[in-house]
């Protein structure tokens, strides 16, 4: 990793860094930097949870960012359902070999982690092995952080990079757009704070594991997360109410309640399977400190959603400060807020007194909502990282 201070080298998007392992390299296999350039890109994010896609034209600009649910800890078939329907939104049949065909595609992950799979290994080369097919792309390129951009035969050598790399593909192509910073994306599940550095990433850790005991990874989103993870405790009718150890709400019955929530952010069912209202939040809200949401006022509940959401945001901001507190120059260059939770990211910069840039600024759009953009920055990163092989930027890390 290039430290901070240094220059890190410069070398072509997607290359592998000096001294990785040489595997499949896209300028010698897909073909030359131009061709990759003029080409329509996909961008593919394939998520425990979601997947998520980004469309390129041919100059590059991303025309279509999307995502569709994707349960994928239930099986891989829920992954082919959800391509089948990213099809039709892209305007052509499911599976329609002739269709994709006319698109290259690129790819990162974190689904290996679902537990439909024994190790993230197996879950690599599953779900590299699915995309390629039902893509009908023996090309697809995969994208696996310090070691670039490779092809189907590097994927199980190169399990370990591909796993998880979504984080780094977002901030790579941050950093090639802000000299310095720290990306924030709140998604819905977790929040990733990554320093940047001289053009180029600075995360001092690669693995779940690592990034986790580095403040780099943060387990906890605006959606998905269960109430139960976010404290022990909660503050209700002027007692401090421990929160019961049961799956009755999550972090979108919280964000729904202070009126945050986009609901195209919370594509899976309520935690007890209910509707997805401001009252039946409250309900479950109300559960998770023993009560019925009659026995106390409206409000009442209104304040629980908002001392849970601070104590969310709160752990955030201390995971940033952890972060900061490592760099020789903390707090230097923008926050860049990206994910469906960047409004969050937004709020850290204003405690923070930062300037906050969001990712939607930091990529050349047409006809797509700032909000698609922020919750498919991975997507569309990935699509971009590949096209520009052709272009000279830093890209360490």
């Amino acid at each position: 990793m290039t430290a901070e201070g240094d220059a890190p080298a410069s070398r072509q998007v997607g290359a592998p860094e000096p001294g990785s392992d040489p595997g499949s390299d896209p300028g010698s296999d897909p073909g030359t930097a131009a061709a990759a350039a003029a080409a329509n890109w996909v961008g593919w994010d394939v998520g425990g949870a979601h997947l998520k896609v980004a469309l390129l034209d041919a100059g590059g600009t991303c025309v279509v960012a999307h995502q569709e649910p994707c349960a994928l800890w239930r099986g891989l078939d829920e992954l082919d359902r959800a391509i089948d329907r990213i099809a039709a939104v892209l305007a052509h049949s499911a599976r329609d070999a002739a269709g994709w065909s006319r698109y290259r595609h690129a790819a990162t992950m974190t689904g290996e982690l679902a537990d439909a799979f024994a190790n993230r290994r197996q879950g690599v080369a599953a779900i590299a092995a699915r995309l390629a097919s039902c893509l009908a792309d023996p090309g697809i390129l995969f994208y696996a952080g310090r070691a670039g951009f490779r092809g189907m035969n590097a994927v199980e050598r190169l399990a370990g990079d591909i796993a998880s790399a979504n984080w780094h593909a977002t901030a790579a192509w941050a950093a090639s757009q802000r000299h310095c910073g720290t990306l924030i994306d709140v998604g819905s599940t977790t929040t990733d704070v990554v320093p940047l550095h001289g053009g180029a990433v600075a995360a001092v850790a690669r693995d779940d594991a690592a990034r986790l005991e580095a403040g780099e990874l943060v387990y906890t989103g605006i959606a998905r997360t269960p109430v139960m993870a976010l404290a022990r405790s909660a503050p209700v009718g002027g007692r401090w109410i421990p929160l019961m150890a049961e799956h009755f709400a999550t972090a979108a019955d919280i964000y729904r309640m202070t009126g945050e929530l986009d609901e195209r952010h919370d594509q899976h069912p309520a935690a007890d399977n209910g509707p997805k209202t401001v009252e039946a939040s409250a309900r479950r809200l109300a559960r998770m400190v023993g009560h019925d949401v009659e026995s106390l006022p409206p409000e009442a509940w209104h304040g629980l959603a908002r001392a849970l959401r601070e104590m969310q945001v709160a752990r955030i901001v201390r995971a940033v400060e952890q972060v900061e507190s490592r760099r020789s120059s903390p707090g230097v260059g923008p926050i860049v807020a990206a994910g469906c939770g960047a409004f969050v990211a937004a709020e850290i910069a204003r405690r923070l007194r930062r300037d906050c840039v969001e990712f939607a600024n930091l990529v050349p759009v047409a006809g797509v909502e700032s909000r698609a953009v922020a919750q498919c920055a991975p997507a569309i990163a990935t699509a971009l990282l590949a096209r520009s092989g052709a272009a000279t930027v830093s890209l360490t890390g």
